[in-house]
């Protein structure tokens, strides 16, 4: 089949409303082929393409990287250099796509996430603090769900990375989303100190989209920090 096929035969699929159904085929398919339509997906505007084709991304590239691991780490030095400003482009589904990877594959996550975390930092003075911050809200909002999703699954490694200052700077953001999935983000990393600030967010009824166990959903800034709080209860409710 041509890559014009095999990009037309993806972009159905993943426009399918039941994601299983598309999982299932795009498993069938080599993930090679498979990812180089991905890459258009990720960036299109429509919410059921895009999303499902980060899904679909990550674990096709956790299958290519239990062929081959350099194959999977040219794919991710690609995303990378999108976020970049010498790609010349804008790097629309990056940090999730890098996010959903790194769940779905602890040896590019251990490999990588240190990486990703850079996203969400300024340069410092010293060598040792090298950020690479994405200042488009856009980005920003794709970075945060990222740190939420591997979070629930990287954790440990996540605290590795000492985020919660940096998570903690987007809960006064103006946008909505930024604000929302930081929130998500700190509970689901268990973030203790984070309790002040997401009380401080429970009224706040501002409403953003979340991609949320393969199912897209409206949900409010408030109702996340309340959601992040009470995940960190019960963590200190346990004996």
């Amino acid at each position: 089949m041509s890559s014009r096929k095999i990009k037309k035969k993806v972009m159905a699929l993943l426009a399918r409303a039941d994601l299983s159904d598309t999982l299932a085929q795009i498993r069938e398919m080599p993930p090679h082929d498979v990812t180089h339509s991905l890459f258009s997906a990720i960036a299109r505007s429509e919410e059921i393409i895009r999303w499902h084709a980060v899904t679909c991304m990550g674990i096709t590239v956790a299958r290519l990287a239990a062929e081959d691991m350099e194959k999977a780490r040219v794919v991710i030095r690609r995303l990378l250099w999108s976020l970049n400003d010498e790609s010349g482009g804008i790097g629309w589904g990056a940090p999730e796509s890098l996010a959903e990877i790194m769940t779905r594959h602890e040896g590019l996550a251990r490999e990588y996430i240190n990486m990703l975390t850079s996203y969400m930092r300024e340069d410092g003075e010293e060598m040792w603090q090298e950020g690479n911050f994405l200042e488009h809200e856009g980005l920003q909002r794709g970075l945060l769900w990222g740190i939420g999703r591997l979070a629930g699954k990287r954790r440990d490694l996540l605290r590795q990375q000492d985020i919660t200052a940096n998570l903690l700077a987007y809960l006064p953001a103006n946008d909505a989303a930024v604000r929302g999935l930081a929130a998500r983000s700190l509970g689901r990393l268990q973030a203790d100190n984070a309790v002040p600030p997401l009380q401080s967010l429970v009224a706040d009824t501002a409403a953003l989209r979340l991609y949320e166990d393969e199912r897209l959903k409206t949900i409010s800034v408030g109702e996340l920090a309340r959601q992040a709080l009470d995940r960190l209860n019960a963590r200190e409710q346990r004996p």
